[in-house]
């Protein structure tokens, strides 16, 4: 890294944290609470399965649930189902284990997912466009300029912890921001963060081609704004027009297919593991592609998929177009989007108020020019590119994207009914899906679980029978505004202690994980898993997550089941946007009635606001 900053770390004082946290002396203020943060509990067999059954019932019929609370009572009440619950408390209280969950957890859902990580794990932002329409080569270089003291207070350690309501938050997540790569090895894959001393560089990619740029010059000083852009602009000039063999679109397959592509590569030539380790050990990918989107829809699409060959998808990865225009592509792996988004924000941010320092260079400065990385391709490997790419296309191909970016209000307006925003535009996405299919739809909402060690997250089971009330209502022209509004605070209320056990770890989902975990070979599996509830309610048609900031245009993922959306949202104070990916599943009418239940929901609730404050001024005549 560059020589020394010098920061002022702004530690808030004992009393601003509640009881129980002890500052780690040792640890600089980033993780100085990390040692004494709570333990992801165990919640109680009886608890879990109450819950259970309240989120099963709306999604099946009297029978099928009969059924369902059978097996439910028959595993709380059976010796198995004590047996399990002990061995999953034995594990949490190891004292050489500091989450339950989180070995698991990490394994099942991203290391051992064998899936392509493009489509099926990464996530994207959208940033705001930069009201100067900077050049490509200067957008580039003013975000890299801003992401260095970022970078600088996470690896020295001086970055505040995030806190909720004054209680800090897991922060050790933050060592995979930067230098961090995610290697594909069967039968899962592995994670390496590298020295940032010793690899202070960027790479590039550019017409599928990876460039290296050190952060510094030789004495130790880190490069300012204008010589990262001249240095950018070399990159550019140097890839020219003709696009390379794209190497890069072999980390778009699957894990087990670039695992062998990966050993082949590193065969072909003994050059090719030096420029894998400099494009693997760099702070970053930055992605300057030749296309210039303008939409949200196509803007959104370029930097969840982009066109799979000028990408190195194991990392984090910023991209900038040749419009300005720039996002941010996350590698899901080690860490979820809270510290991601962070990140984006600071930079963002940093820019838009004249915040960043952009350095200034002496006269005689000499850097080193931009190097390419040269990959040797023989036969076997230029196969499986070529076979990379056509996997990806077709796979990016079956996919479809939409973009709702709802104007008819936002959180000022659901504030003023006293509602939740959150909760709120659950209830619009029930009620939608309630329009296109007639019933609730299986939702997973995510919720961070970072209040505890090694904290990821749990599901919010969005849909109750509060939700499923209030829908039908809605779609039942006999029923009065009155009692819609009624049943809709019900629902939201719902949905609110739901989202509070889930932060608390007190779930459904990661506890009955953890339980089947516990099984032994052999031991038979209960009945509450084979039961069709179990699937038929962990399906989720409804993948959804909020994250909100002024300072992005938009963010997203796809789908988790091949039935399903994936439905992002971010909640400003006039907008609600929705980004929505499917497998061609009607996606341009699921944004339909997404429109369609914002605008009616926001109707019923004056209706009933204005009914209630003309019985309010009757009843006060009497």
């Amino acid at each position: 890294m560059t020589k020394a900053r010098s920061f002022k770390s702004s530690a808030p004082r004992k009393s601003e944290v509640p009881p129980g946290y002890v500052a780690d002396p040792n640890q600089g203020p980033m993780l100085r609470y990390e040692a004494s943060l709570p333990r992801l509990p165990v919640p109680t067999l009886s608890s879990t399965a109450a819950k259970y059954l309240e989120t099963v019932e709306p999604h099946l019929t009297r029978e099928q649930f009969a059924k369902t609370q059978a097996a439910v009572n028959a595993f709380v009440g059976s010796e198995q189902g004590k047996i399990l619950q002990e061995r999953l408390q034995a594990r949490a209280a190891d004292p050489s284990t500091k989450s339950w969950l989180s070995e698991w957890w990490n394994e099942t859902a991203y290391m051992g997912y064998r899936d392509p990580v493009v489509v099926f794990v990464s996530y994207f932002y959208v940033h705001v466009d930069d009201k100067t329409r900077p050049t490509q080569a200067k957008r580039a270089a003013q975000l890299l300029k801003a992401i260095l003291p970022f970078r600088a207070l996470v690896e020295s350690g001086q970055l505040e912890p995030e806190k909720v309501r004054g209680a800090p938050l897991a922060m050790s997540s933050y060592e995979w921001l930067f230098h961090s790569c995610r290697y594909p090895t069967k039968p899962s894959d592995t994670a390496r963060k590298f020295d940032p001393t010793k690899h202070n560089h960027v790479v590039f990619a550019r017409k599928n081609k990876f460039y290296k740029v050190a952060l510094a010059d030789k004495s130790g000083r880190e490069l300012s704004a204008a010589e990262l852009e001249a240095q950018i602009e070399k990159v550019i000039a140097l890839a020219g027009t003709e696009k390379a063999v794209p190497v890069g679109a072999l980390t778009s397959d699957n894990r087990d297919i670039w695992t062998d592509a990966r050993a082949a590569l590193l065969a072909a030539s003994p050059s090719n593991a030096a420029s894998l380790e400099q494009i693997e050990s760099a702070i970053l990918v930055i992605c300057l592609d030749d296309t210039k989107p303008v939409t949200r829809e196509h803007a959104s699409w370029e930097c969840w998929v982009g066109d799979g060959k000028n990408r190195f998808y194991d990392k984090h990865q910023l991209i900038v177009f040749e419009n300005g225009k720039s996002g941010f592509l996350g590698e899901h792996s080690c860490m979820d989007g809270t510290p991601t988004l962070r990140l984006n924000e600071f930079v963002l941010a940093a820019l838009a108020h004249g915040k960043v320092d952009l350095g200034s260079a002496p006269a005689d400065a000499q850097l080193e020019p931009p190097q390419e990385l040269i990959f040797t391709l023989d036969a076997p490997t230029k196969k499986n590119v070529s076979e990379a790419e056509a996997r990806f296309d077709e796979l990016v191909g079956a996919h479809e994207m939409e973009v709702l970016h709802y104007e008819g209000y936002g959180k000022e307006f659901i504030k003023g009914h006293k509602a939740s925003p959150d909760a709120w535009a659950q209830m619009v996405k029930q009620l939608a899906f309630h329009k296109m299919f007639g019933r609730p739809g299986v939702c997973y909402e995510s919720a961070q679980t970072r209040k505890y060690q090694l904290g990821r997250t749990e599901v919010i089971r969005s849909a109750s029978k509060e939700s499923k009330a209030w829908a039908e209502a809605m779609l039942d022209a006999s029923q009065s505004d009155e009692h819609r509004a009624a049943l809709f605070r019900k629902a939201v209320s719902r949905h609110l202690q739901y989202a509070a056990w889930a932060a608390d770890g007190q779930g459904v989902d990661r506890h009955l994980f953890g339980l089947k975990k516990c099984l032994k070979e052999g031991e038979p599996v209960p009945e509450i898993y084979t039961d069709e509830a179990f699937s038929k309610t962990n399906h989720w048609e409804l993948s959804t997550s909020q994250l909100s900031s002024p300072y992005l245009d938009g963010w997203g993922y796809g789908e988790v089941v091949p039935d399903g959306y994936g439905l992002s949202y971010s909640i400003g104070d006039h907008y609600i946007r929705w980004t929505i990916t499917s497998l061609k599943l009607r996606t341009a009418e699921l944004k339909h009635f997404l429109a369609e239940a914002a605008t009616e929901t926001r109707a019923m609730m004056e209706r009933a606001a204005a009914e209630a404050k003309k019985k309010e001024a009757e009843k006060a005549k009497l």
